[in-house]
């Protein structure tokens, strides 16, 4: 099995859709360490922190270091734990039986003396157009566990495969991000100890499990949580567990985030007392927001929007970023409420 190479402090570009900001990961030691673990021991990787810290990019940049392609599963409230494996689209063949029932209808009108042997062959048709497989939709941890399976399957359904790159091939694995899985019920990781013990999983109705095929490459389940919700000791255990953290100590973050300011912009775009400026000022408004005890808290993430609006909106002399940045701080910074700025 390949395992993850890159050297920490690299910064790994991660390809974006058409009109969404470009990212960049700088890999940590631990972040390296953790996923390398996680594919030795076969296990799922549980990337805690708060929101803004870089979970979600890690699998992106994982799935780019590794050469594997990426299949997410975004959960919510509303979410099953089925939803990571498999969807049943009831809406379109409930569509397609009534479009075959309105067809079916008119032709009988139109041929009244119709034998009952070719009534037959009609129903026949009807039932097997209308096999419940057909509407069977693979999800994230299908993909991930079989790709060939799942091609297939998706094909019957009619439904795409999830997209490539051009450097991403599944014969090398996939990366399957379940993100936010603290959204969800218990029930949602209470439903996933089967997969991510067994690494298979039982569709109702179906005579056989959906298994990795033989001598498959493993893949790297990533699961990250916000720490909303206490998630169950049992989905724990079955976790190895990174946890990513701002550092507390001033200096430490204002160094911490100038690096990831330089990892994400050239320095002939965002000059060095921008990214200085921008980086206390997201201190400030941190430390406020911790004091008045107020979420979310301004982290990673909204200082590299603040970085990137400055640059789109001030060009690259230093003096008309330094301007906007004074101006349009605030607007990305200050997550609380009124009344409770520094």
């Amino acid at each position: 099995m390949k395992y993850i190479n890159t050297k920490p402090g690299e910064v790994v570009p991660i390809p974006s859709a058409p009109g969404t900001p470009e990212q960049r990961h700088l890999f940590h030691e631990d972040e390296i360490t953790a996923i390398n673990t996680a594919l030795a021991a076969r296990r799922a990787l549980l990337v805690r922190g708060e929101p803004g810290t870089g979970k979600t990019q890690l699998a992106g940049a994982a799935a780019v270091a590794l050469k594997r392609l990426i299949v997410s599963f975004v959960v919510d409230s509303r979410s099953e734990s089925r939803d990571a494996l498999w969807h049943f689209d009831a809406v379109r063949r409930l569509a397609d039986a009534q479009v075959h029932g309105a067809m079916h209808g008119h032709r009988q009108g139109a041929n009244a003396a119709r034998s009952i042997s070719g009534r037959d062959k009609v129903t026949a048709s009807l039932n097997k157009h209308l096999d419940v497989e057909n509407y069977i939709q693979p999800r994230a941890l299908w993909w991930g566990l079989d790709w060939e399976g799942a091609k297939n399957q998706a094909s019957r359904a009619r439904t795409p495969p999830p997209l490539q790159t051009h450097d991403c091939d599944p014969a090398n694995g996939v990366v399957i991000l379940i993100d936010e899985i603290d959204k969800g019920d218990m029930d949602v990781p209470n439903g996933l100890l089967e997969v991510l013990g067994s690494g298979q999983f039982t569709i109702p109705g179906r005579s056989h499990p959906v298994t990795p095929p033989r001598n498959a490459i493993p893949p790297l389940v990533i699961i990250t949580t916000n720490e909303e919700r206490v998630l169950p000791d049992a989905f724990v255990r079955r976790c190895i567990v990174l946890t990513l953290r701002l550092p507390e100590n001033d200096t430490e973050l204002e160094a911490y985030l100038l690096e990831r300011g330089r990892a994400h912009f050239k320095t002939s775009a965002v000059g060095e007392e921008v990214l200085t400026q921008a980086a206390r000022l997201l201190i400030a408004d941190r430390k406020t927001a911790q004091e008045r005890r107020s979420r979310p808290l301004p982290g990673q993430a909204e200082f590299i929007d603040l970085i990137r609006a400055v640059h789109e909106l001030a060009g690259t002399k230093a003096s008309a970023q330094l301007d906007c940045l004074a101006k349009i701080a605030r607007f990305a910074l200050r997550k609380h409420p009124p009344g409770m700025e520094p």
